[in-house]
C-alpha cells in the first residue's frame, strides 16, 4: 500500500508539473492562430484584389530555370524538379496550421484535467479559494484549446483549396513552358491530391 501511495504522489507530482508547460503552450498556439490569421487575412485580400502571390513567384522561378537550362533535352525534367518543390512548399505551407487543429484539444484536455486533479486536492483539504481558481483554470484552458483548433480548421480548408488551385495553375503553367520550348509533360494528377490528404 505504501509502495502504491508513493507511485501516486509521485504521478501527482509529475501532473502537477507539467501545468505550466501546458498553459504556456496554449498561449503560444493561441498567439500562433492569432499570427497566422493575419498572414491568410492579406492572403485573402490579395486575391480578392487578383495577386497571387506563390504564382507570381513560381512564374518567376520559371522562367529562371527555363533561362539558366542550355541542355534543352533535360528541360522537362528541370521543370518537373522545380514544380515538385513548389508544391511541396505550399503544402508545407498547410503543415503551419494543421497541426493546432490537433495539438490544441490535446493541450486543453490536459490542461483541463491537471487543475482538476489540484482542485480536487485542495477541496479534500478544505481550501475553496485554491479549488475554485484550478476550476476556473481547467474551464479556460480547454475553452482556449477547442477554440484555437476550430479557428485553425477553419483556416485550414480554405488553405487547402486555394493550394489545391494553385497547384494545377502551376502544372498548367509548366506544361505551357515545355509546349512553347517543344516538349511535352505528362501531369500525375493523382498524386498531388494524395500528398494534401
Amino acid at each position: 500500500m505504501n509502495i502504491l501511495a508513493g507511485l501516486e504522489s509521485f504521478l501527482f507530482i509529475i501532473s502537477s508539473v507539467l501545468l505550466f508547460p501546458v498553459v504556456a503552450a496554449l498561449v503560444l498556439i493561441t498567439c500562433w492562430v492569432v499570427v497566422f490569421f493575419g498572414w491568410f487575412l492579406r492572403e485573402y485580400l490579395d486575391r480578392r484584389q487578383g495577386r497571387f502571390v506563390s504564382l507570381e513567384r513560381y512564374r518567376t522561378a520559371l522562367a529562371k530555370e527555363l533561362e539558366a537550362t542550355t541542355d534543352r533535352s533535360n528541360l522537362d525534367i528541370a521543370l518537373e524538379r522545380l514544380l515538385q518543390a513548389a508544391e511541396l512548399g505550399l503544402i508545407k505551407s498547410l503543415d503551419k496550421i494543421r497541426f493546432v487543429i490537433r495539438v490544441g484539444p490535446a493541450l486543453g484536455l490536459m490542461g483541463t484535467l491537471i487543475p482538476m486533479g489540484i482542485s480536487l486536492s485542495a477541496m479534500a483539504q478544505g481550501d475553496m479559494p485554491k479549488m475554485a481558481g484550478s476550476m476556473v483554470t481547467a474551464f479556460t484552458t480547454v475553452v482556449v484549446g477547442l477554440a484555437s483548433s476550430v479557428v485553425a480548421y477553419v483556416m485550414s480548408l480554405v488553405k487547402e483549396k486555394w493550394v489545391r488551385a494553385d497547384m494545377r495553375e502551376m502544372e498548367f503553367m509548366t506544361e505551357g513552358m515545355l509546349r512553347s520550348a517543344g516538349q511535352h509533360r505528362e501531369i500525375p494528377r493523382e498524386e498531388a491530391a494524395d500528398e494534401l490528404s
